[in-house]
């Protein structure tokens, strides 16, 4: 467990006390003012906590530890000050989100069940973040097996949209990128309610009946209300929900649910005329013609087709595929049952299940597959995380 506790304090005399009586104690490193702070962490962090004075010269203590809170947001921060009244006190509270403000002179033993407090503190936002990530991995992964075996079509539709929303966050730098991936992958989760008879005549622009239109339409909801239930995919669902929504530039930086959905919806037009044979070039020019589609968005888009023009396409059999190809024509069992679709990114798990048909029912080889040559990203897992918790704002 990380016990390493940093004192930023502009006056000597007063970290060298700080170490002397907590060195045996605590892991206890020092800094002497915001900058050389902020410097520690960068080079030498993490730490467990943060203990800051509130006046220093060049950065205020409230203002070094809500930038603390940017580098580190599972440092928990403690201000340890001389000079402070209520407004002080509030603004630490709201700007630096601080566990504990405490006074100078603050009594060694005060100041140590507050450092003890601290790492508690740090221990359990550590533990709940990782519970999180096992929770939300273990739900994804069952939704995402439930629709590869429910309808390999719609998981590997998710799994090119999950690239295409990769590849344009990349381009552009958006911070937060697992939640836009995450957003792609789970995107046709809502299919497993979609005939694969429909997804098909869709797939090829055949016309559907009143029935089967208001299905397909249908699954959007789906997929919001299932996400929704999942604690911390509320924004994720969001994303989902409003994916139909046209671009409109407000100004300003948009909030993450209209990145989110219109990245997908560049990414799931795009796919879709793909999949009807249209060449990818005249898809891309039609689009940044058309001002429902953010440009920039477009514009990323088009490198995508360049890194997997330049993948290499290759005839293999079962026991020749690795995690990473992407399957550029269906896999199918000797039964004619569609097994993987075209676009499908072979993973471990893709593989045990056609080894498994493969000693039942059998299947068809060799398998064609795309290898890319030029950028790995196509063959990296999402790069998806789970959203940091922050530390509870306490008063000592």
């Amino acid at each position: 467990m990380l016990k390493r506790i940093l004192c930023v304090d502009d006056e000597p005399n007063i970290l060298q006390a700080l170490e002397r009586q907590f060195h045996k104690r605590f892991e206890i490193e020092t800094a002497p003012g915001p900058v050389p702070g902020l410097e520690a962490i960068s080079e030498r962090g993490p730490f467990a906590v943060v203990v800051s004075d509130l006046r220093m010269p060049g950065m205020d203590g409230i203002q070094f530890l809500a930038r603390v809170g940017t580098m580190a947001p599972d440092t928990v921060r403690v201000m340890l000050t001389g000079h402070a009244d209520m407004s002080d006190a509030i603004a630490a509270v709201n700007q630096g989100h601080i566990f504990q403000f405490l006074t100078k002179p603050c009594p060694v033993e005060m100041l140590t069940r507050a450092l003890e407090a601290a790492l508690e503190q740090h221990r359990l936002l550590i533990a709940e973040r990782e519970l999180l990530e096992q929770t939300l991995r273990g739900s994804i992964g069952v939704l995402s097996e439930i629709l590869s075996l429910a309808n390999p079509a719609a998981f590997s539709r998710g799994q090119r949209i999950c690239r295409y929303v990769r590849y344009m966050a990349e381009r552009l730098n958006i911070p937060d990128r697992w939640q836009y991936e995450l957003a792609a992958m789970l995107s046709q989760i809502g299919c497993v309610t979609v005939p694969p008879d429909v997804l098909e005549k869709e797939s090829k622009a055949q016309s559907l009946s009143t029935d089967e239109a208001r299905i397909l339409s249908a699954q959007y909801r789906v997929s919001y209300s299932l996400l929704a239930k999942i604690p911390r995919l509320e924004r994720v669902a969001e994303m989902i929900a409003r994916q139909h929504v046209a671009w409109t530039d407000l100004g300003g930086d948009p909030e993450p649910e209209k990145i989110g959905a219109h990245l997908l919806r560049v990414a799931l037009d795009f796919d879709a005329r793909i999949a009807r044979n249209a060449a990818p070039d005249t898809v891309l020019a039609e689009m940044r013609a058309r001002k429902e589609y953010n440009p920039a968005y477009v514009a990323a888009l088009e490198q995508v087709q360049i890194d997997e023009a330049a993948a290499e396409i290759r005839q293999l059999k079962l026991s020749q595929l690795r995690t990473g190809m992407i399957v550029s024509s269906g896999i199918r069992g000797r039964n004619s049952l569609l097994l993987l679709a075209e676009g499908h990114e072979i993973t471990e798990s893709a593989i045990a299940r056609l080894n498994t048909f493969a000693g039942t029912i059998g299947i068809v080889e060799p398998i064609s597959v795309r290898i890319p040559r030029s950028d790995p990203a196509p063959s990296r897992a999402p790069s998806w995380e789970p959203p940091r918790t922050s530390a509870p704002r306490y008063r000592a």
